[in-house]
């Protein structure tokens, strides 16, 4: 199976135009209303994990990928995802942090955020239009366990980049 990655997180916190940047686009993004397959990325409504009732449909989504970027806006105070969330989804986890450029961005409490969420992995530091910290990602969607990733990050030595475990 080619390396495919699933992009959850909250309604506008940047799943769109993260996909958008990582696949070279200069377009704005457009709310999500469905499950969007582009190359090797998989971009979910936001609502997907904003409501339970939809936890199914990111479960069966999840059969279809590699990895799964857990996604937490750097702006926003609160997470949308349950603690241990990633427990449940037996992937290749990747945190990602959108808009650490913005005014408002605490990048240390979105860290704490995703750290709650994800059981290992790395933890990138983004902003999608300022391109910072994006070039990471598709790298580490073709690593295949978290060893290589977790010698990836290491060997990068970027300060968009880290790697958690618990």
């Amino acid at each position: 199976m080619k390396n495919r990655v699933m992009i959850i997180g909250g309604v506008q916190a940047g799943k769109s135009t993260l996909m958008n940047t990582l696949l070279g686009r200069e377009s704005s993004a457009n709310k999500t209303q469905a499950l969007v397959y582009e190359d090797w990325i998989v971009d979910t409504p936001g609502e997907y994990i904003e409501n339970p009732m939809y936890y199914r449909n990111i479960m069966a989504t999840s059969l279809e990928v590699t990895h799964v970027i857990y996604l937490q806006d750097a702006t926003s105070s609160r997470s949308v995802f349950p603690p241990q969330f990633s427990l449940g989804i037996p992937k290749i986890q990747i945190g990602v942090i959108t808009k650490i450029d913005a005014p408002d961005a605490d990048v240390e409490r979105a860290t704490g955020l995703l750290k709650n969420v994800m059981t290992q992995g790395p933890i990138v530091k983004t902003s999608s239009w300022k391109k910072l910290g994006v070039e990471w990602i598709a790298p580490l969607i073709q690593l295949h366990t978290n060893e290589e990733i977790q010698q990836f990050v290491k060997d990068c030595d970027s300060p968009y980049l880290m790697y958690c475990s618990q």
